[in-house]
């Protein structure tokens, strides 16, 4: 959420944020107006309770005639401070709703619009020409089955579109992948965390994934706890309702954790393979830094996001996302996305997001300096979603007869194979 004291002060840099992004305007007037009622409604309380307790001291000391008018008195002030009590605590629940609803401000820098109107910043790596090569690519299901590394059909069975079985090199594809990009976050000062699946409302909340995002949010009613997203929900609210001291921060974890999306908003769109699928494993890096290194950290994750995806050797670009896809707790967010040789055009592979002090506020996580205590900030980063890596490793490093090299950086995790060859035909 984002400080109240912000809202007071500029209300027209909240409403600019709220149009950029897409979202209702109306709801800073609204929040305005809530807050004003909770103060003001604090202050009534306030100071009906200083009288009831200066009532209170003058009654044993006031005369036979004196006493029964301050006692009628009394009566009269137990009513009104219970009245004033719970209009305050209407106003506060309404003031904290509606705060909740409203998104973070986004930074000035992002560029304004919708999905499409994103900004390059960088391309890396050269797109292949296949057709100088002699051969047209084929996409990353058809190798996935040569390869005998994916199993969609028996995916579908077993669990339902969507759904799907790494088998073989496939499965040991994954575990290189996974090991490799630990490896990296580990050397750049990351701790690596493996992270609960299962959250409850409060975490899910706390990181901002109960808002718009909530349609893609798998619930069990039966333990009211939620299945992440992703292993950035854990990893926020890991030190939730704490204070940490400045001398610990920047603290970095890499988690590694299974992920689910209901994907609600996406029928229709990359139904075939694994581009686009209701459970996946991903190593994602997480930083809780002081808010004046925000921008520094962003750069950071993004720096690191590129070493590894050049370090896969795949061609893929950096883009500035605009507002209105940026989510509600990032102020800025850019994405790594790969060219997807088949599909001939560029998909995202990582992410990385400044979410400034908007999820702290709201998990109350804060930073000692000295004798004061605030808020901090965290920011997120993918470093890999399993699925999507695969996809691009696949389509980019394949060969005309179905083999797929292997990035030197996966040898290792692969027994040393610098080709992944067919196994059926």
């Amino acid at each position: 959420m984002i400080d109240l004291r912000l809202l007071r002060e500029d209300p027209d840099r909240v409403r600019a944020s709220q149009r950029a992004r897409g979202e209702d305007v109306a709801l800073v007037d609204a929040l305005l107006s809530a807050d004003e009622r909770r103060r003001s409604s604090g202050v009534r309380f306030d100071e009906l309770r200083a009288e009831q307790k200066s009532l209170g001291k003058l009654i044993p000391k006031a005369s036979a005639e004196e006493r029964a008018e301050l006692l009628g008195r009394a009566e009269q002030l137990k009513t009104e401070v219970k009245a004033a009590d719970a209009e305050s605590d209407a106003a506060d629940a309404e003031t904290q709703e509606l705060l909740l609803r409203l998104g973070n401000l986004v930074h000035p820098g992002v560029p304004v619009g919708g999905e499409e109107d994103f900004v390059t910043l960088e391309t890396h790596g050269t797109i292949r020409d296949f057709g100088a090569e002699g051969f047209e690519p084929k996409d990353h299901l058809e190798l996935g089955q040569l390869l005998g590394a994916i199993d969609v059909e028996r995916g579908a069975k077993v669990s339902g579109s969507r759904f799907y079985f790494l088998t073989g090199v496939g499965a040991l594809l994954e575990l290189a992948l996974v090991n490799a990009a630990i490896g990296q976050a580990t050397a750049a000062g990351f701790t690596p965390m493996l992270t609960p699946a299962l959250v409850r409302p409060q975490s899910m909340a706390g990181t901002g994934f109960l808002g718009q995002a909530a349609q893609d949010v798998y619930h069990l009613d039966k333990d009211d706890l939620y299945l992440v997203g992703t292993s950035e929900v854990p990893l926020a609210a890991y030190h939730m309702d704490e204070i940490i001291d400045a001398e610990r921060l920047p603290l970095r974890y890499a988690g590694f954790s299974p992920c689910f999306r209901r994907e609600a908003g996406s029928h229709g769109k990359d139904t075939k393979g694994i581009f686009r699928v209701h459970q996946f494993d991903k190593v994602e890096m997480f930083s809780y830094v002081s808010p004046e290194d925000s921008e520094a950290e962003h750069q950071r994750l993004l720096e690191w996001e590129k070493q590894w995806l050049t370090s896969l050797e795949l061609p893929f670009r950096v883009i500035d996302v605009a507002t209105g896809d940026l989510g509600s707790s990032a102020a800025r967010k850019f994405d790594c996305e790969a060219w997807i040789p088949t599909q001939g055009k560029y998909r995202e592979l990582t992410s990385t997001s400044d979410c400034t002090e908007f999820q702290s506020r709201r998990l109350s996580i804060r930073v000692r300096e000295g004798k004061q205590v605030r808020p901090l900030a965290t920011l997120n980063g993918t470093l890999c979603a399993v699925p999507r890596t695969i996809v691009a490793i696949l389509e980019n490093h394949q060969r005309a007869d179905g083999s797929v090299y292997v990035p030197e950086v996966l040898r290792p995790y692969l027994g040393g194979r610098e080709v992944l060859e067919p196994v059926a035909k």
